[in-house]
């Protein structure tokens, strides 16, 4: 059965937030005078939601959790003001979205971060692109790796599983994808390895945005 649409994950699959994200988290822990971390640290504390994030910053250095509602808020204040200043379109990313709309498959964005930043980036980077769905952490769902917000855009689409493919960067993609019945693709232009992808599921790993049409193609 060909695909007809494809949910893809933001960070680290559509956009590369990492620097915005990293000076954000890093500027609200040099405020409670905690140690900051590197871009390759966040690499990995990303993917799984803010309070998450926040919780794997703090125990990284055996932090005390008293502040960590001032540092969540304040991560997602800096956020807001920092999210357009270094982030950017992976390479590859926009023909890939233009050539898809042009063979008629539907897009969606899922994402754990929050809603507001999600539809943000997607409209301020992607500007008038037609995507089917944006989805952000809403509080009507829990964050992926649970299924209920890829079961919900799969209703909204009226589309059968087998015709959704499921692409991210992470193993929290993969767990979300397999947790929900549909083809996990991982990318390797995103914050994770290989490795990581497969032992989650990954059915295809691709280099390169173009690749995607490839698996397309093959489950045409």
């Amino acid at each position: 059965m060909s695909i007809k649409a494809v949910i893809f994950d933001l960070d680290g699959t559509l956009l590369d937030t990492i620097d915005d994200i990293t000076n954000s988290m890093n500027e609200a822990l040099a405020c409670h005078n905690l140690q900051t971390y590197t871009i390759e640290d966040y690499k990995y504390f990303v993917g799984k939601g803010v309070d998450i994030l926040v919780s794997e910053v703090l125990n990284a250095q055996n932090a005390n959790h008293e502040h960590f509602d001032a540092i969540k808020q304040q991560y997602l204040t800096n956020y807001l003001l920092k999210q357009r200043e270094m982030t950017k379109p992976y390479a590859g990313i926009t023909t890939l979205l233009e050539t898809l709309k042009d063979n008629s498959i539907k897009v969606c964005v899922l994402s754990n971060k929050p809603d507001i930043d999600t539809q943000l980036v997607i409209k301020y980077y992607f500007k008038d692109y037609p995507f089917f769905v944006v989805m952000g952490k809403r509080p009507e769902y829990e964050i992926k790796p649970n299924p209920a917000s890829v079961n919900e855009i799969i209703s909204l689409l009226q589309m059968t599983k087998e015709e959704v493919l499921y692409v991210g960067d992470t193993a929290t993609d993969m767990q979300t994808a397999v947790n929900a019945s549909l083809t996990p693709v991982g990318v390797l232009w995103g914050f994770r390895q290989k490795d990581e992808l497969l032992m989650s599921g990954a059915e295809y790993i691709i280099h390169h945005p173009s690749e995607l049409l490839q698996v397309i193609e093959k489950r045409a």
